[in-house]
């Protein structure tokens, strides 16, 4: 793990940093070096390859003239892409338009890929391939979206009228603002989300611990502790009652713990990885201990990279030694990652982004500030799913005058946290970059501390990966099979990295499939076990449920909160910290 000791910034790093950070928003925040050696990669390759110019000279001419012909994959509800779906696209001239965008994407999939380039190259040289021809789509522009033009002109450009209308207000009012206001009026923290019952009764300089209020006579003894990611606030695990995870498990008979990260400014800029470790799920444990009968095991689930440090901290908890005062911490009965990596070699699209150099780069644009904003990662998430979180949603905006109608998860989504600059680039550094917690080489305590290894694992372990998950991959988060030997039970959930956890009973077209790996069993790679585990329509959550039931001892009257335990009524305060970035 990086623990690179700060030091006073010299005059010329200075002017080296600030060049950067006023060049940073023409390049969207992505190092121009790093994407320029993807683009030197591909040139020189291709330069040197008169052969494979050939062949794709070959290919572009047969790919026009299909084009020519409309050439194209099927239309309706069997085309892959949600922008061609409609009829209208099946008609000429559209058609050839929409066979020539799709071949672009062929030639373009077939060109970025050189023998000799670097893996990573060639993956970024094809995402910004692809990223120049999202703008590019027909479907982007009014005289080319068969769609668009006949929703106006049977409406006398009513559309039209609104979107401009839309764009005006776009213009005006920052999206942060609105979303804020929006947040407001319907989707206010305490009185709209985040309302399940409960209490504030630990507190320190990062965290407020929560305990929600029981809900039924009997409660199992052994209560769970959520750690949620410190990237954004902890209620979209406590969205609306209906779709509430804490409040269905409350409903379900456990006693309920949530970390509520604090929003950290520019004074946390020197927090670090083993901080968020400490203050975190170690202090948690240590107050959880306190609240119940000696050595009452504790359930812990983490989600995403609450997921990761949770793993850390088990991994930590299950080697003596490594944890200064362990025997005040609960111990672990259970552990449960949500959409969470432990093994950083092949983590999606996000990885394309995450380079020496794009690393260095975040380093000296957050020292000026002394963190990273939610907007920034809010951004880049944006960039990573363009096509539908941008050119799709402006689309409708702004040519057919629809406005998204808000969710409790879309509001969510905009209240942004900070990350601190020093954590951020460790985080980056070891796992990213490194993969340091999968190699064994993650070091708890500093530099001079001591490396954990998830192989030390014992306590069961349930996990969830979901099918479109680009934050989190699901065949990444499965890689928790090779690192340890522990007994796992493998959920994958449909849905993406949100919107497949928040996937409460009676959510429409929700499914899953589940399968356990006994304690020592044999390796099954993903595309065998996916083939092999049975799939179940409706929520997971149920079977997460009886999964920690069955881990449980027998129910008992739920433990009442000792006098002066209580430090204020959830939601807390620290959840309602909000920055103008």
């Amino acid at each position: 793990m990086s623990n690179d000791a700060p030091h006073e910034e010299s005059p010329t790093e200075r002017l080296d940093r600030t060049l950067h950070a006023a060049a940073a928003p023409l390049t969207g925040g992505l190092s121009p070096v790093s994407l320029s050696l993807a683009l030197a990669d591909w040139a020189w390759h291709l330069g040197v390859s008169p052969g494979r110019q050939m062949e794709l000279a070959a290919l572009a001419a047969q790919l026009a003239t299909d084009t020519l012909r409309g050439d194209d994959a099927p239309t309706g509800a069997a085309d892959d892409d949600p922008r061609f779906r409609h009829p209208d696209w099946a008609r000429w001239p559209f058609n050839v338009m929409r066979a020539g965008f799709r071949n672009a994407e062929s030639w373009w999939h077939a060109a970025s890929r050189l023998p000799g380039m670097t893996r990573h190259h060639a993956e970024l040289t094809d995402f910004m391939a692809r990223q120049w021809l999202g703008v590019l789509t027909p479907a982007n522009w009014l005289p080319t979206n068969p769609v668009v033009l006949n929703e106006n002109a049977e409406n006398l450009g009513g559309p039209l009228q609104r979107g401009f209308a839309n764009w005006l207000e776009d213009l005006s009012t920052p999206p942060a603002a609105r979303a804020a206001a929006e947040r407001e009026a319907h989707f206010k923290v305490g009185r709209d989300v985040a309302v399940t019952p409960g209490e504030v009764v630990m507190r320190n300089r990062l965290v407020e611990l929560i305990r929600y209020t029981p809900q039924t006579k009997a409660v199992h003894p052994e209560p769970l502790l959520i750690v949620p990611s410190w990237i954004m606030k902890y209620y979209i695990l406590d969205l609306s009652p209906h779709n509430s995870l804490v409040r269905y498990l409350v409903s379900q008979g456990h006693v309920v713990y949530m970390l509520s990260w604090r929003n950290p400014d520019a004074a946390d800029h020197e927090l670090t990885m083993d901080d968020y470790l400490q203050f975190g799920p170690f202090e948690a444990l240590e107050a959880i201990a306190r609240l119940h009968p000696p050595r009452t095991p504790v359930h812990a689930m983490g989600y995403c990279l609450g997921g990761t440090l949770l793993a850390v901290a088990a991994a930590a908890l299950a080697r003596a030694g490594i944890v200064a005062g362990a025997k005040k911490l609960a111990p672990l009965a259970t552990l449960t990652l949500l959409a969470a990596q432990t093994d950083f070699s092949e983590p999606g699209e996000l990885g394309l982004f995450i380079d020496e150099s794009q690393v260095a780069y975040l380093r000296e644009l957050t020292r000026g500030t002394g963190y990273l904003t939610g907007e920034a990662m809010a951004g880049s998430f944006q960039f990573l799913h363009s096509r539908d979180l941008v050119w799709t949603r402006r689309m409708r905006e702004y040519l057919m005058g629809e406005r998204e109608q808000a969710s409790d998860l879309m509001a969510w989504n905009a209240d942004t946290t900070h990350m601190p600059a020093r954590m951020h680039n460790e985080y980056l550094t070891s796992l990213y970059l490194h993969n340091a917690l999968a190699a064994g080489a993650y070091r708890v305590g500093g530099r001079e501390g001591r490396a954990v290894s998830l192989a030390d694992l014992r306590v069961p372990v349930f996990m969830v990966g979901t099918t479109r998950d680009h934050v989190s991959p699901w065949r990444s988060v499965y890689k928790l099979h090779h690192l340890c030997e522990a007994q796992i039970t493998f959920v994958l959930a449909s849905g993406g990295h949100n919107a497949g956890i928040v996937s409460e009973p009676g959510h429409a077209r929700r499914s899953y499939r589940i399968g356990t790996r006994a304690a020592h069993g044999p390796w099954i790679d993903p595309a065998a076990w996916e083939r092999e585990a049975a799939e179940h329509e409706g929520s997971w959550w149920p079977a997460w449920h009886e999964w920690l039931a069955a881990h449980s001892s027998k129910k008992r009257a739920p433990p009442a909160l000792p006098r002066g335990a209580s430090l204020g009524a959830a939601p807390g305060e620290y959840v309602l910290t909000c920055y103008d970035d």
